[in-house]
């Protein structure tokens, strides 16, 4: 039952950003599937027509997966920006509770039963069983209405992501998993046209600077299996009268696969639940615990920035955000 492949694939054979996941104070769980609308709405904002085919899908997806993995429906649906996640229980072991993931299959939710497999529960959330096909998957329960967001000290919260940090990316990465090399080598051929859009000449400088900073670590990108998006509220806490507690307090869900460098992950911590003052204080505490040479990290990690303000300047930004511009300038040793 804990290892993927215990449950049917629907044709008869054997067995990614999503955002948090939001769950209303009132929904009709299944049979009458109802789908959230503001998971319509970003689906038909961000994936056009396919979108809209994958919205309109998931009543039967589900009740497919119902049928074929034997699945009692346990409370509404939640969902984020791409994904509906439904609570169910698990008859035929025990009851146990698990979430039916249903996603629109692309190169980013391709990579994570590959992932979760790896992991095997290791920091993670435990893969149950998935579709290839749709990648929809089956995976342990945990407790959505006790996320690390919650923890009202940011410093213990940011202890906790470096230690899952240090246990995420203590696994290599499964073949064929995205790689770090490939994005960050584009991000900084890029890095001229997206200092160029920048108004402030002040700002295309340091754009500049963040882009030959990143260049320097480009020849060895890494091999570790990396999250990609681990933030407060990507990691929860098990569920009440679960085995995954023996596996540790909190664990993370909704990777965004990737192979390389674990620095590449410490930026989330720093920019969620940003505080200027506390940037060099989180930075410290994430690379000793994970066990990351500092001077590396720091570049790997004004990769983010150079990546974040490469989507800002496509959606039409001019400026670099200032949460951005601070983590550049405390990491160049400028702040």
């Amino acid at each position: 039952m804990t290892q993927p492949g215990a449950f049917p694939h629907p044709d008869g054979h054997h067995p990614h950003h999503a955002g948090d996941l939001h769950e209303p104070g009132a929904g009709t769980p299944w049979p009458g599937l109802a789908v959230p609308p503001g998971l319509a709405a970003s689906q038909a904002r961000f994936n056009g027509a396919r979108g809209r085919d994958f919205v309109a899908a998931l009543p039967g997806r589900a009740a497919r997966f119902r049928e074929v993995w034997g699945l009692r429906p346990d409370g509404p649906a939640m969902h984020g920006t791409a994904s509906l996640v439904l609570p169910v229980r698990l008859p035929a072991h025990g009851d146990a509770p698990a979430v039916l993931k249903l996603q629109l299959l692309d190169e980013e939710s391709a990579g994570e039963g590959a992932a979760l497999r790896a992991w095997n529960g290791d920091a993670a959330a435990r893969l149950l069983a998935e579709d290839p096909a749709t990648g929809t998957l089956l995976i342990e329960r945990l407790d959505a209405g006790r996320p690390l967001a919650a923890l009202a000290d940011t410093d213990q919260a940011v202890t906790v992501l470096g230690a899952l940090l240090a246990r995420l990316s203590a696994h290599a990465a499964p073949p064929g998993t995205r790689r770090l090399a490939d994005i960050a080598a584009r991000l900084v051929a890029d890095a001229p046209r997206t200092a160029a859009a920048l108004g402030d000449p002040f700002e295309r400088a340091l754009l500049t600077d963040v882009a030959a900073a990143v260049r320097e670590v480009l020849p060895d990108a890494g091999d570790r299996l990396l999250h990609w998006d681990l933030h407060y509220g990507n990691v929860l806490a098990p569920y009440p009268g679960t085995e995954a507690a023996a596996r540790g307090a909190w664990l993370a869900i909704d990777p965004k696969p990737l192979a390389g460098d674990p620095g590449f992950d410490l930026a989330p911590a720093l920019h969620n639940r940003f505080d200027p003052g506390a940037v060099r204080r989180r930075f410290d505490a994430l690379t000793a615990l994970a066990g990351l040479d500092r001077a590396r990290a720091a570049r790997w990690t004004l990769a983010r920035v150079l990546q974040e303000t490469r989507w800002n300047v496509l959606d039409g930004a001019h400026r670099l955000q200032p949460d951005q511009a601070h983590i550049a300038r405390v990491l160049l040793g400028r702040a």
